[in-house]
């Protein structure tokens, strides 16, 4: 961030501004929640890396497709970072029920399926949400998934493995170099780590593996690499939106019809 940028300008572009009147205009049929964290991405990345960056593909995503685009989940499950100052979590249980009193929410006002749009790996419960989310009313999905990001990477000519690339490295430091680059701090140019035996990492965190908090290789990362993910990304969810909105196009359909029978 610079000197003269207050915290509320760059937020305020991550933050839906909608209206109550916007979204009873745009009937969108399905909603759209960042889930990012806040936790250490090294010394030049900030804590909210994981949310800046499920609110930025949410938004490309809000700007493509007719979705009801939510504010984030800013506090997700970060446990394995607990050793960097400044990171906090929450439990598995309590972003477990968050997650489905807002699904609760948006069933109550009309909108049947919920898209999570994951920023932070460690969020491993979000699979089980969208596991057991049939047969309540909503129906969702989780994305990105591996293969969307693989994908993605491919077309940005990420060169770190997806495993290798785990925590603030090239990824990561190419979507906010594109999209938000008053973020990013020097010092990314020098501070690859590679850790890719770390099997151990849920038990013994992130610090037994890694000094900086970093694992991955941030000197390669570009800002075009981030306008590339970001791009490949919006078009994957392309599929994403017609499993879970096949049932809202279909009650679309319906209404459609009755309106036009009764005039």
């Amino acid at each position: 961030m610079s000197d003269s940028e207050t915290p509320d300008q760059w937020a305020s572009g991550l933050l839906p501004s909608t209206t109550t009147e916007e979204v009873r205009a745009r009937r969108a049929g399905v909603a759209v929640l960042p889930i990012g964290s806040f936790e250490q991405h090294g010394a030049y990345l900030p804590l909210v890396t994981d949310t800046v960056i499920a609110c930025t593909i949410a938004r490309e995503i809000a700007a493509a497709y007719p979705v009801q685009l939510l504010p984030p989940v800013t506090v997700s499950c970060s446990h394995e970072h607990a050793n960097w100052p400044g990171t906090v979590s929450i439990s598995a249980a309590t972003l477990y029920s968050v997650v489905r009193d807002i699904a609760g929410s948006l069933r109550r006002s009309g909108i049947g399926s919920l898209i999570l749009v994951n920023g932070h790996g460690g969020n491993y419960v979000l699979r089980n949400i969208v596991q057991e989310s049939a047969g309540t009313g909503t129906r969702m999905a989780l994305f990105p998934g591996s293969a969307d990001w693989d994908t993605a990477r491919g077309r940005a000519g990420v060169r770190t493995p997806s495993y290798s690339d785990m925590h603030a490295g090239e990824v990561e430091t190419s979507i906010l170099l594109h999209a938000h680059p008053e973020l990013v701090r020097p010092g990314y140019e020098t501070s690859d780590c590679l850790a890719d035996n770390r099997k151990h990492l849920l038990t013994l965190g992130m610090a037994e593996y890694t000094e900086s908090g970093v694992i991955g290789r941030p000197s390669l990362a570009s800002a075009e690499k981030g306008k590339e993910l970001l791009a490949a990304l919006t078009e994957s969810f392309a599929e994403y939106l017609s499993v879970v909105g096949e049932s809202v196009v279909g009650e679309s359909a319906v209404g459609e019809r009755q309106e036009t029978e009764t005039r």
